[in-house]
């Protein structure tokens, strides 16, 4: 059973792959930010040391972790997206190698799929056979995040320059998914590159 790393810089469309990949192929899909979400649930792993961090601030009133006021702050400042990073990302990947090492003893699966923003920087090549990177022109993922998700410029430009540039996606991953056109292509590409594993 092979894990393929999933990436590719924000409004790439990542989340549309791994829903077609889902809906057609026998695969388990594990996505970081869902894994980090649980992780930062009040009881959990790292809600206290993120808290302990942030302050109140950061907090609803039912006490659970605002995750648009943790980003805001962390995307405008450097230092504190390292520490930030530095407590969630360790917990994160033994999460994600311990759902891993689960699945493949159950042996369920066609194979696993690891979706993370940052798989190239926090080395999860170190456990997945593949890496596959997410491709769409920067032009189209700045107006997807405009559109879909109402970004302002300044919060796109504050996020594009913390990622990585693509020719770095394209030097550590094995296969590209051109997501710039249609779903039909991008899953015509997907079942193609499913085939051959």
């Amino acid at each position: 059973m092979k894990v393929i790393g999933i990436t590719g810089g924000i409004g790439c469309g990542k989340s549309a792959v791994l829903d077609l990949a889902a809906r057609h192929f026998d695969i388990y899909i594990i996505m970081a930010d869902e894994v980090a979400h649980r992780l930062m649930e009040p009881g959990a792993a790292a809600y206290e040391q993120v808290t302990e961090l942030f302050g109140d601030s950061i907090l609803r009133q039912d006490g659970t972790i605002d995750r648009s006021v943790l980003a805001g702050i962390v995307f405008g400042n450097k230092n504190k997206r390292i520490v930030l990073n530095s407590i969630i990302h360790p917990l994160v990947k033994k999460e994600i190698i311990d759902t891993i090492t689960r699945l493949k003893a159950e042996d369920r699966y066609r194979c696993i799929f690891v979706e993370a923003a940052l798989l190239i920087e926090d080395h999860y090549d170190v456990f997945c056979d593949e890496l596959w990177y997410v491709y769409a022109p920067e032009q189209l993922r700045r107006r997807r995040l405009a559109e879909n998700r109402g970004y302002s410029r300044d919060r796109i430009d504050s996020i594009f320059k913390s990622q990585l540039p693509e020719e770095a996606f394209r030097q550590a991953c094995s296969q590209v998914i051109d997501n710039s056109k249609t779903l039909d292509d991008t899953l015509s590409q997907l079942t193609q590159l499913v085939k051959s594993l």
